[in-house]
């Protein structure tokens, strides 16, 4: 067994053995869940750039979403059901609008009273007409810290591992962060997020096999900056812009989106 997969082995263990034995330790402290509408609106250059390898067009998603955090750790997840009318195989657009499904559950649990916790990661993308799934499995360290202004940082390292059609094993490392800052303006609440996620040191195999067109750079981004108007306690609604470099199938190529939301909040 590799270094690595040792480390993965011994922190997956660590993180299980923690959560079984506070998992009645407390109530949570916080809450929330929604559901959600969304059109992603691809740009044109994007589109233009991608027309021959992992073509992309523009889609409604379905989203439900949902956190809670106890005084030991926290835990956030969604789940997006894109082009939700659709047929598996999509005829008309020549399978860029298949039927397909997108999670992700992340966690932090706290190492005692330190800003540091032991974080999980696993995010799961499926399209049924084309029969291709990617799970992404990342665990290591992450950190939180809230600043004197209100701004809430959460960074993250980890130990990456993939499961898909064309590749499972090990898969490098990932870095990245989730961050957000409320603030007021003319009367109204309003709030910015930003999460990303920067993979380094990929599988050769894993960046021939699952991409389209060539092998893909063994460096990847991903994430989105969002500006989002709380107008009533059950509504939210916001504009993202979705960014994305030798991911999404298409290597080579920067890939870039506006995603338009309309939240319910449950929660």
């Amino acid at each position: 067994m590799t270094p690595v997969r040792k480390f993965f082995l011994a922190l997956s263990c660590a993180g299980a053995l923690f959560a079984v034995s506070h998992a009645n330790a407390s109530s949570p402290q916080w809450s929330f869940a929604n559901v959600s509408v969304n059109y992603l609106d691809w740009s044109s250059g994007t589109e233009a750039r991608t027309a021959a390898n992992a073509a992309k067009s523009d889609f409604l998603y379905l989203e439900m979403e949902g956190g809670l955090g106890y005084e030991w750790g926290e835990f956030y997840g969604f789940f997006d059901f894109e082009n939700p009318g659709n047929d598996q195989f999509d005829e008309a657009s020549g399978g860029k609008d298949n039927f397909r499904t997108a999670g992700k559950v992340t966690s932090h649990l706290y190492l005692g009273e330190s800003p540091f916790s032991i974080y999980a990661h696993l995010y799961d993308f499926r399209d049924y007409g084309y029969d291709l799934r990617e799970q992404d499995q990342i665990l290591g360290l992450g950190y939180r810290h809230t600043f004197d202004g209100g701004l809430w940082f959460k960074p993250f390292l980890g130990a990456a591992r993939v499961q898909s059609d064309g590749y499972t094993g090990m898969n490098g490392f990932m870095a990245g962060w989730v961050a957000g800052y409320d603030f007021t303006a003319l009367g109204q609440a309003f709030s910015i997020t930003n999460w990303h996620e920067q993979t380094f040191g990929r599988d050769t195999e894993y960046l021939t096999q699952n991409y389209v067109g060539d092998k893909a750079d063994s460096v990847g981004t991903n994430g989105a900056l969002s500006l989002w108007w709380h107008p009533h306690d059950r509504i939210t609604t916001g504009v993202q812009y979705r960014y994305s470099d030798e991911k999404l199938g298409a290597p080579g190529q920067y890939q870039n989106a506006m995603i338009y939301t309309l939240k319910l909040n449950l929660l």
